[in-house]
């Protein structure tokens, strides 16, 4: 069926990663207006509430992100391979996953925010009104979960200036809901809580109306097509080795928070700053990993090596001058990237000693981010989970000899030892990719 695909072209790549770069440069947009509107109150615990509330219900969201990723490769795969009924079903599936997850968690609010709250022990003027911003905005849980299946499925389509109009309507929604019910009612917290309830229940409602063509083809309300069993238990196992694997990449950055309090509260805090540009690198990169899963997954679907592996070497090129760019980005400017995230001396000072690694790391990462792309695509998920588990030990073994030997110099080698861990591994296992889709 190889010839039944399109060509892969740079055009095509440009066309499913730019949108998807934009779409993540939206994000700190809005917490910085959450932020913000808060701000005015001119007091500290409403914005350590909103922040509070924001990153504990960010964290459970988290552990859904295997419906994304997982709902990308599956429904890639089947469109590949000209299965349309298959593509409507996963649509269907994608959303009775998000929409139970959701009721899930407001289920079991009560003990999942609890133990939330005896980890970060905030105080209790900032644990009070977090919990006002969390009694609201959990409500809109299974509208955000049910919205990671929708972005997986257009994604797989390379339907992602879909997805960037997705994320640039909720979050206008969000800010002019915010400036609306802080600024003009004054409802505090409240107020930043509800916005972004209405705007994620609204977002699905726009989610839906985008997928609307899902509907043209009766399969997605076929019940046996829908609940086949062996379709479910495939989609069941892809879920579940993402979630394990992403649980061990999560530790990984994770022990950033805690490792480092021995060295200090200044190390502590230069780390965080430089974990943002991390961050920045993630998303910069996501448009290209993105575009590997929805082509590898054709080809893979269609049994067609040679496009698979072109889906790869290009989608890895463009990864290559984006990481080539934020390299040289990082080494000209990332002194006066740290002085704009803090103004403490001493911080300021700590972070530059550590922003070497900051340049190599999208360098030695690359590979680990365009092959996890690479192989989500091809549902190839117990490799990655097994390479996953296999660099965590290496990581955790890096960490008990360089700390105690270098401290937090350590504690950053180890880091980029993990990464190369993830690369090299699961460049191991990447023939057996190309194998299967030989058939």
């Amino acid at each position: 069926m190889a010839e039944a695909l399109a060509p892969i072209t740079h055009r095509r790549i440009l066309h499913i990663a730019v949108p998807i770069v934009l779409s993540n440069a939206t994000v700190p947009i809005l917490g910085a207006v959450d932020t913000a509107v808060v701000g005015q109150a001119g007091l500290a615990a409403p914005i350590g509430g909103v922040g509070i509330g924001a990153l504990i219900l960010t964290s459970i969201y988290w552990m859904f992100g295997f419906l994304r990723m997982g709902t990308t490769g599956l429904t890639s795969q089947a469109l590949g391979a000209g299965r349309m009924g298959e593509v409507s079903a996963l649509f269907s599936r994608a959303m009775m996953i998000g929409l139970a997850a959701g009721l899930a968690v407001i289920a079991l609010q009560v003990p999942l925010i609890a133990g939330a709250f005896w980890l970060a022990n905030p105080s209790d003027e900032v644990r009070a009104l977090a919990s006002e911003y969390l009694q609201i905005r959990v409500w809109s849980a299974p509208a955000t979960i049910a919205l990671y299946g929708i972005n997986g499925w257009l994604i797989a389509q390379e339907r992602t200036r879909q997805v960037l109009v997705l994320q640039l309507w909720m979050n206008g929604v969000n800010m002019a809901l915010d400036v609306l019910f802080v600024l003009h009612f004054g409802w505090g917290v409240q107020g930043v809580a509800f916005a972004t309830f209405l705007a994620e229940w609204s977002g699905l409602a726009l989610g839906l109306w985008l997928c609307r063509d899902v509907f043209a083809n009766t399969a997605w309300r076929a019940v046996e097509r829908v609940f086949d069993r062996a379709a479910l238990t495939h989609m069941a196992r892809v879920n579940g080795d993402i979630l394990i694997r992403s649980a061990f990449l999560q530790t990984i950055f994770v022990s950033f928070l805690f490792i480092p309090a021995r060295f200090g509260d200044v190390p502590l805090a230069a780390n965080q700053i430089l974990l943002h540009f991390l961050e920045i690198t993630a998303y910069a990169l996501d448009g290209f990993a993105f575009a590997a899963e929805a082509l590898v997954g054709q080809a893979l679907g269609a049994r067609a090596p040679g496009h698979l592996r072109r889906g790869a070497l290009m989608t890895s090129l463009w990864g290559l001058y984006c990481v080539i760019a934020m390299a040289i980005a990082f080494a000209l400017f990332g002194g006066a990237i740290i002085d704009v995230m803090t103004t403490a001396p001493e911080v300021r000072a700590e972070a530059r000693i550590y922003l070497p690694y900051m340049v190599a790391a999208p360098l030695i990462g690359l590979a680990s981010w365009m092959l996890d792309g690479i192989f989500i695509g091809a549902t190839r998920t117990r490799d990655m989970r097994n390479m996953m588990a296999l660099s965590f030990v290496i990581y955790v073994a890096a960490v008990a000899v360089l700390v105690p030997w270098l401290g937090n110099h350590g504690l950053w080698l180890a880091l980029l030892i993990s990464f190369i861990a993830r690369g090299a591994t699961l460049g191991w296992r990447y023939p057996a990719l190309e194998a299967a889709a030989r058939g």
